[in-house]
C-alpha cells in the first residue's frame, strides 16, 4: 500500500511509519529538512519537499499530521499564528490537491483534536456532542477539520482523528511530566477534578490502523480511551506506577502566571468518549490508565 504522510516526525508519525514499515507500506513523507527526517525516521522510505498532484495521484491513503505542537510555548499573537497556520495550510494544500486529482487517495486521514470541545464540565461527550465552548482550542481545530471536509471526491473517504492526551514514555505530554514526579514533587494540578481524556501510544496507531481497515469509519472520531480519568485520579496513578508519593499540588494560579493562557490546557478538561471506534469493533489493550502507565514504566 502506497502512504503519504505529513508531520512524520512527530510523536505519533515516527510511530505510525515504524508499524508501517512492519506491514510492507510504501511510505512517503513530506518534510523541509530530508536529512533530519531520515535521521528520525529512517533512509528506507521516500522524502519529498513539496506536494503535487503527481505526489497525491501515487497514493492509496494520505494521512496528515502537521502542526507544530500546541503546548511547546505559551501563547502569544505569534505562537498562535504559527500553530493555526501550520495546520490550517498543509490541510488546504492536501484537500486542494486531492480535489485536483484525477487518481485521488481511497482514504484522507486528516489531524485534530478533542480541543475542539473546548472547556467543559464531567459530562460525557462522544462525536455527537456539539455544544462547543468557543476558545483558542476549538478556533485552531474547527477550521482544521472544516478545511479537511472539503474533500469532495466520492472516490476518497475523509476520517478525523480527535485525539486527547497520546501517552508515551519517551515524548509528549507525558514525557514531560515525569521529572517532578520522579523526584517525588508530583502532585494534582489546580482543583485536580478536571477530567483528562487520554490514550496509549500503541492503542493510538492501531486505531489508525483499524480505520484505514474499516470502510464504515468516516467523518470525526474521538481517539481517546474508554475511561477517562480526573487530574488527581492520573497523578495518583503516575505516582503509584513510579513508586513516587503524590503531595505536592500545582496552585492554578502559578500556572497562570508561567504559562498565561496556555495554562488552560491543564487546568480545564473534557470527558470523552470513543464511541465510534468501540461501535465499530475496535477493542483497546490499555483501556484504563493504570494498564497503560504500567505497560509504559512498570516493572
Amino acid at each position: 500500500m502506497n502512504v503519504l504522510i505529513t508531520g512524520g516526525t512527530g510523536l505519533i508519525g515516527k510511530k505510525l511509519i515504524s508499524v508501517l514499515k512492519q506491514h510492507k507500506a510504501n511510505i512517503t513523507v513530506l518534510t523541509r529538512n530530508i536529512k533530519k527526517a531520515s535521521t528520525l525516521v529512517g533512509t528506507d522510505i521516500v522524502f519529498i519537499e513539496k506536494l503535487s498532484v503527481a505526489s497525491i495521484e501515487n497514493q492509496e491513503v494520505v494521512i496528515n499530521l502537521a502542526g507544530e505542537p500546541i503546548a511547546n510555548k505559551p501563547w502569544s499573537n505569534t505562537q498562535k499564528k504559527k500553530i493555526c497556520n501550520s495546520r490550517w495550510s498543509t490541510t488546504k494544500q492536501l484537500t486542494e490537491l486531492i480535489n485536483a486529482s484525477a487518481n485521488p487517495p481511497f482514504l484522507f486521514i486528516s489531524g485534530s483534536a478533542i480541543g475542539i470541545y473546548g472547556r467543559q464540565d464531567n459530562r460525557s461527550i462522544d462525536e455527537s456532542f456539539t455544544q462547543y465552548h468557543q476558545e483558542f482550542t476549538w478556533e485552531v481545530c474547527k477550521k482544521w477539520e472544516d478545511i479537511a471536509l472539503e474533500v469532495n471526491s466520492a472516490h476518497t473517504r475523509v476520517a478525523i482523528l480527535r485525539t486527547g492526551i497520546v501517552l508515551d514514555s519517551e515524548a509528549g505530554a507525558l514525557a514531560k511530566m515525569l521529572l517532578p514526579f520522579k523526584l517525588g514533587l508530583g502532585g494534582r494540578v489546580g482543583t485536580g477534578q478536571q477530567v483528562m481524556s487520554w490514550i496509549h501510544i500503541d492503542d493510538m496507531i492501531s486505531a489508525v490502523l483499524h480505520i484505514q481497515n474499516t470502510a464504515e469509519l468516516s467523518g470525526v472520531i474521538n481517539l481517546t480511551a474508554e475511561y477517562p480519568v480526573t487530574n488527581t485520579i492520573f497523578s495518583q496513578q503516575l505516582a503509584a506506577t513510579l513508586k513516587r508519593p503524590c503531595l505536592l499540588p500545582i496552585p492554578a494560579i502559578a500556572l497562570k502566571i508561567i504559562l498565561g493562557e496556555m495554562a488552560d490546557l491543564l487546568l480545564f478538561g473534557q470527558k470523552v468518549l470513543p464511541s465510534k471506534l468501540i461501535n465499530s469493533g475496535f477493542r483497546f489493550s490499555y483501556p484504563t490508565i493504570d494498564k497503560a502507565l504500567k505497560n509504559l514504566f512498570g516493572k
